[in-house]
């Protein structure tokens, strides 16, 4: 038997981040995001955003577009962001 992964650790902006976990769909005005993964190392954060002062990102991909690749946000959660499946639990095992 195997040990389950450690807790994916958010970062003080949990958030800002929201429920936007692994295996995740989320939706809002710009289309259906699948979050592929949680990036919480700023340094690798700021590379895949371009942006020297962001603390963390997602890669997502819309699921809505059928040639749509995986990118990398650094947007907030916000009340017009919508949950439509959770991610997995921050102490499952992955699949």
């Amino acid at each position: 038997m195997t040990a389950p992964p450690p807790p994916i650790a958010l970062p003080a902006a949990g958030d800002e981040i929201g429920p936007r976990l692994p295996g995740a769909i989320y939706a809002n005005q710009s289309g259906r995001f699948e979050v592929l993964a949680l990036v919480t190392d700023p340094l690798e954060a700021a590379r895949l955003l371009r942006r020297a002062s962001a603390r963390w990102a997602v890669i997502v991909r819309d699921t809505l577009r059928a040639d749509g690749q995986p990118f990398a946000v650094g947007s907030v959660w916000t009340n017009e962001d919508h949950l439509v499946r959770p991610g997995r639990s921050v102490y499952a095992p992955a699949a």
